[in-house]
């Protein structure tokens, strides 16, 4: 008796928890599954907007392989990923070790390291596109004082543009990571600090042996995360060089973009789409499988 009571119980427990799950899967099922179901659809067909669709089987994915904007715009992506992932791993450990240090002020240091990455992506573009345009530039002027005579343009040399947006960037990301670094300090124990100085070990040491080690989970997770959103570029080069010089700075997703609703080839699009998808899954697969390997 007591255990179907008890059966009871759970199945009503059961119930009221699919209840309050019901409106999130209604919405994810909608708005996530569905989308994803819909585009690989889409890149069956050619599709356009006003057209009626047929069914081409696997031609867009046929067309996107001989398109050599396709790799040219899947090179700048993977470039930038390479880029910008170390940058954002070293300077966010170094902006945490800085906080972490107990200085004067650390608490002033920590919202302003991590306030730029509240901002949107219109309003940090702007700010950076005012600091590097020529003659009139911030970055230009301050050159200018110190003796540098040539107009230096930042937005319009191809390798000078990929730097910039890297800077961007990096000002613009780096505060989350430097609060997943810092979580990861305060978890080392002072002790193994106290231990290893004891031991005759210096800073430098210490840091090779007893942070690095600790941190390696963080690194990771950050790598991890750093890599898929760098695959999702568009914002940065879309307002600060819409992807000029010429295509010199066009990521995949602007690409797709311009695909889409530019040139009104949605199938093709959306076979990019699925394209860019399967590359981060398949680099998020291994990335996580290095992780659990290490771990």
């Amino acid at each position: 008796m007591i255990s179907a009571n008890r059966k009871k119980s759970s199945g009503v427990e059961i119930g009221v928890a699919w209840l309050f799950l019901l409106p999130y899967l209604v919405f994810y099922v909608w708005f996530m599954l569905y989308p994803i179901y819909k585009g690989f659809i889409m890149s069956l067909h050619e599709w356009a907007i006003g057209i009626e669709p047929e069914f081409i089987g696997l031609g867009n994915y046929a067309e996107m392989l001989t398109d050599r904007h396709f790799w040219e715009a899947l090179w700048h992506t993977v470039y930038f990923v390479i880029i910008s992932t170390p940058s954002l791993v070293v300077v966010g450990l170094l902006l945490a070790l800085i906080v972490n240090a107990g200085l004067k002020g650390t608490t002033f240091l920590r919202s302003a390291f991590f306030l730029p990455h509240i901002l949107s992506i219109s309003v940090i573009s702007s700010i950076w596109v005012f600091i590097l345009q020529p003659y009139t530039g911030l970055m230009n002027t301050i050159l200018h004082k110190l003796g540098v005579v040539n107009e230096i343009f930042w937005l319009s040399d191809a390798n000078l543009a990929w730097f910039s947006i890297l800077i961007a960037t990096v000002w613009w990301t780096v505060g989350f990571n430097m609060v997943l670094f810092l979580a990861g300090l305060q978890e080392i124990p002072d002790d193994w600090y106290e231990a290893a100085r004891i031991d005759g070990a210096n800073a430098w040491d210490s840091f090779w042996n007893i942070t690095i080690p600790s941190l390696r989970g963080v690194i990771l997770l950050i790598v991890v995360l750093q890599s898929i959103a760098s695959f999702k570029l568009f914002g940065q080069p879309w307002l600060m060089t819409q992807g000029g010089p010429g295509t010199a700075t066009r990521p995949l997703v602007q690409y797709i973009y311009e695909t889409g609703f530019k040139a009104n080839e949605m199938g093709l699009a959306s076979a990019m789409s699925y394209i860019l998808f399967l590359v981060m899954i398949l680099i998020a697969y291994f990335q996580y499988k290095f992780i659990a390997k290490k771990d």
